[in-house]
């Protein structure tokens, strides 16, 4: 199968590249592992993360319309009530993670319903349960890639001009050849102030299998006792800083204050964690519509950081993430059975495992919550000087107030976002750091040598700090779009990616191609507060 830009990755980037890249003309090739387009938002079923302006201004045109999008699906299709109906900010699950919390499949829908002018006019070909296993390369160009069908076996070898990288782990980079970068590097690599001594490339951010649950009070639906629940519900987790004892408690180490933190819940009275990712409040649906209200669990609890599922043998990745899945059941079982209640009693019976919310049988995420992913050696690397607080207060003496993060004369987007770094895999915990709002540079997005592969997920050229403030769903959109624009602008001016960035005319018209098309390139000049 041949087409102008096929996309490896079915995430938020890899449509965002898609929906780009058919506007402005090229026929687009998506593919994507799981039978589910979307990846953070469904797949892996997290409500966005996103910074403190995105209602009005933080992110592209079609990244708002997104969100415009799924609130209008609830108004159109769920029983809200009439003061719901009414809330130009609805948050389905009144979660306080996100000023919209709510379900996958309705990101889902939308997603597809954005995609579906292009795939009836066959621009846009998407192809679900496929992933890449070989790759063809000339040079430093992919001539093309070969995916296997996950169910069937069967193979497709796809061929075009430009290919993105929108994997969750940066798949086509060791299958072409591309120069990468895993887990974290050393100070003496990038000055950073948080980074380690010494460079280590399997330490990575933990992953996370989500799953939904609601809560039915009066009823009993405990889940069989899983496999590895002694382990899991003994085990004391060994990181720098101390963790302050058992993982399955409701004590963790706050990575602000490195201090012990309580996060007790309470889903009879819609407390604590239970809100934290709750992605539907039943009282704002008419009565009867939710038994109980659903919450998505992605809490400190389920981190899994004993392993990596990348640059390690199948074998491994695959006893990862099983271990993965069984914490997460381990932390079910644990709520229903033993967590201690305000009230002195133990566990909620009433919480259930909702499968039909992830769309798989087993009740969790069809795929893991990635945070850390292959990252492309690129033309430029931004580093967390660019983007801390502390450190360009300390550079510039400007207050709080006014400092801004490093200006890219190059810039493709914008994000903002804590450096917010999960426990990893190498034993250290949560690193959490003040960062500014910040542009995107061209530069990251071209691989040192390769000339026709982007990337168009997490798999930028940051590091492993700052993909901490990189990884959230509106940046990876502006990469993915900024990605399938590029493709779009280099074909039709018959030009390489890295000519539009080094040629002040070509990259004042790509610019301007993405400005008009609604893709902002800096932040006000007083930043927001």
């Amino acid at each position: 199968m041949k087409a102008d830009l096929v996309i490896i990755g079915g995430g938020l980037g890899g449509c965002a590249a898609a929906l780009a890249a058919a506007r402005n003309g090229l026929s687009v090739i998506l593919t994507e592992e799981t039978d589910w387009i979307g990846g953070q938002l469904t797949s892996q079923a997290v409500p966005p993360d996103e910074n403190p302006w995105i209602e009005t201004f933080g992110g592209t045109h079609t990244y708002l319309d997104l969100r415009r999008r799924i609130r209008d699906y609830y108004r159109r299709n769920y029983l809200l009530t009439p003061a719901a109906r009414s809330q130009p900010y609805l948050n389905p699950g009144n979660g306080w993670v996100s000023r919209l919390c709510h379900e996958p499949r309705v990101a889902l829908a939308v997603l597809q319903e954005m995609l579906a002018p292009y795939v009836a006019g066959f621009k846009i070909r998407v192809l679900t349960g496929y992933k890449p296993v070989r790759a063809t390369v000339s040079g430093d160009k992919v001539k093309d890639v070969t995916l296997a069908g996950i169910t069937e076996g069967d193979e497709l070898v796809l061929e075009a001009p430009y290919f993105a990288d929108a994997t969750e782990l940066g798949d086509l980079l060791p299958l072409t050849g591309t120069e990468y970068v895993t887990g974290a590097e050393s100070q003496k690599d990038t000055g950073e102030p948080h980074a380690p001594t010494a460079a280590a490339p399997q330490n990575m951010q933990a992953f996370t299998v989500c799953f939904a649950m609601d809560f039915v009070e009066g009823e009993d639906h405990v889940i069989n006792r899983p496999e590895e629940y002694a382990f899991w519900r003994d085990y004391v987790p060994s990181m720098r800083p101390p963790w302050p004892g058992k993982l399955l408690a409701w004590e963790y180490g706050d990575p602000n204050t490195l201090q012990p933190k309580k996060l007790e819940t309470d889903p009879a009275r819609g407390l604590g964690l239970w809100s934290y990712r709750r992605i539907a409040d039943k009282s704002l649906f008419v009565p009867g519509a939710f038994p109980g209200d659903i919450s998505l669990v992605n809490w400190p609890q389920n981190d899994y950081w004993l392993g990596n599922l990348y640059e390690v043998p199948a074998a491994e990745a695959a006893r990862h993430l099983h271990r993965a899945k069984q914490l997460s059941l381990s932390l079910l079982y644990w709520l229903q059975t033993e967590a201690p209640r305000s009230d002195g009693g133990t566990g909620w019976k009433g919480l259930r495992l909702r499968p039909d919310v992830v769309g798989t049988r087993d009740g969790l995420a069809k795929y893991p919550y990635i945070r850390e992913s292959r990252r492309i050696r690129a033309e430029f690397t931004v580093v967390e000087q660019h983007v801390s607080t502390q450190f360009r207060m300390q550079e510039t003496g400007v207050s709080q107030l006014e400092v801004t993060a490093v200006p890219f004369n190059d810039s493709v987007g914008i994000g903002s976002y804590r450096i917010d770094l999960h426990p990893s895999s190498g034993g250290d915990g949560s690193i959490d750091i003040s960062s500014l709002p910040f542009q995107i540079p061209f530069g990251s997005l071209l691989p040192c040598r390769m000339e026709n592969l982007l990337p168009a997920c997490k798999n930028l050229g940051v590091t492993h700090i700052t993909n901490g403030c990189f990884r959230l769903h509106p940046v990876e959109w502006n990469i993915g779009e900024a990605v399938g624009s590029l493709a779009a602008f280099c074909l039709a001016r018959k030009r390489v990616p890295r000519e539009v960035r080094q040629k002040a005319d070509l990259l004042t018209d790509f610019q301007q191609l993405l400005t008009g098309q609604g893709i902002p390139l800096a932040w006000p000049e007083a930043t927001p507060r």
